[in-house]
């Protein structure tokens, strides 16, 4: 697969200038030590005061150039959670399916535990005005799809929970059309507890590279397997995307306990005010 070549720009944000510039260094220092990837620079930008910002008044950001295999990439976005990634080279990679499983299932493994903690990513608009999605495709329209226009044939496995199985299965057809995918197969299985439907909801799925981490990070599923091509091609304009969606899924996680703190004291402070 070779070797990656990445610029990350990781953003810190805060309200005392001295906790921000010690917080950025402590990341620069941690990042200098990584054994996973090799970190050609750490280079801390000066933190900057933003005045009209009534929260989080001081904002920094650390650049650094790192390079490594598609795992060790992987690994170090979802730990920094960069704002945006640069990807240098190259061009373009070519993935064996096998390792990009392995792959997914780190990202499902680390976002599943954030997500245990902090909450889930998966938000939707008010789906019941959508048309049902369609579910079933013949295997020449399946290979034009990956030929034509390369997406991926993959099962994808999550826990579930609602109303009842019916309800289930239509939200989730609903809610996987609109994150860009084709639906082959869709399939809901458990029992009714306490009132409530839990179980497995198993899909069989066409989409791109992009779109298929993406579900990853969202879902953590159980299982994931694919299917076909066994070496998937990936654009550096798909890779940095991709990197850089997962980098802000992680930032959305984590930065929630400190949002909501803060929401809460500017809501305090508007209903104190005469």
């Amino acid at each position: 697969m070779g070797t990656i070549e990445v610029i990350f720009y990781i953003e810190g944000v805060g309200n005392d200038k001295k906790v921000l510039e010690r917080a950025l260094e402590e990341t620069a220092k941690n990042l200098r030590e990584e054994k996973g990837g090799k970190i050609k620079y750490v280079k801390v930008e000066e933190v900057i005061e933003e005045p009209e910002e009534e929260l989080l008044r001081y904002s920094g950001v650390i650049e650094a150039q790192v390079a490594g295999n598609l795992a060790d990439i992987v690994r170090l976005t979802l730990r920094y959670s960069p704002a945006v990634v640069e990807v240098l080279k190259p061009g373009k990679l070519e993935i064996e399916s096998n390792e990009l499983m392995k792959i997914l299932g780190e990202i499902s493994l680390f976002m599943g535990k954030l997500m245990k903690q902090f909450g889930g990513l998966a938000v939707y608009p008010k789906l019941d005005d959508l048309p049902e999605p369609r579910i079933g495709y013949s295997r020449e329209e399946i290979e034009e799809l990956i030929v034509e226009d390369r997406n991926i044939l993959y099962r994808f496995v999550i826990e579930v929970f609602g109303e009842d199985e019916e309800g289930i299965k239509a939200t989730m057809g609903k809610a996987l059309s609109i994150e860009g995918c084709r639906i082959n197969k869709l399939v809901v299985q458990g029992q009714v507890e306490g009132g409530k439907f839990k179980g497995l909801l198993a899909a069989e799925l066409l989409s791109d590279f992009e779109t298929l981490v993406q579900l990853t990070a969202k879902y953590a599923p159980v299982a994931i397997s694919i299917i076909e091509p066994e070496i998937i091609d990936v654009t550096a304009n798909e890779l940095q995307n991709t990197l850089t969606d997962l980098g802000g899924f992680v930032n959305e996680l984590v930065t929630r306990p400190v949002k909501r703190q803060l929401m809460e004291k500017k809501n305090t402070e508007f209903k104190l005010n005469p």
